[in-house]
Formats: structure tokens, sequence, C-alpha cells
């Protein structure tokens, strides 16, 4: 029995078996099924995330430890 799994890679989102083009320039606030995807938490979001791109979460996380 095969995981399902959600990712972004390039300019793909892959959904499963399933592949459509990125709306989202680095993969943040991915949408699906009235969810927003978090690369940095790996999960989803019922809120869009706050962060412009990933290097702004990620500068985030360093100064303050977590999300």
């Amino acid at each position: 029995m095969a995981v399902w799994r959600f990712a972004v890679q390039s300019d793909q989102v892959r959904m499963g078996n399933r592949r459509r083009r990125a709306l989202t320039r680095d993969g943040c606030n991915e949408p699906f099924k009235g969810r927003f995807w978090c690369p940095a938490r790996r999960w989803f979001r019922t809120e869009p995330c706050p962060f412009e791109s990933r290097d702004e979460c990620a500068n985030f996380r360093a100064m303050c430890g977590r999300l």
C-alpha cells in the first residue's frame, strides 16, 4: 500500500499520481481543496502563510526558532 504524497518540484505540483502546474513561484501557499501547502512544515494550513517567500520564512525561523 502506497502513501499519498503532496510535493512541489520545480514548476509542477504532484498529488499522488496526479500532476499540475504550480500556481506559485516557490511552492509556498500552493492551494489544494481549500487548504494551503507549507513546504517548511510539509503540511497543509487552513489559511495562507503570511510570508512572501521561503527565504522570509527561513529568516523568521532563524530569528525565532520555529514557525
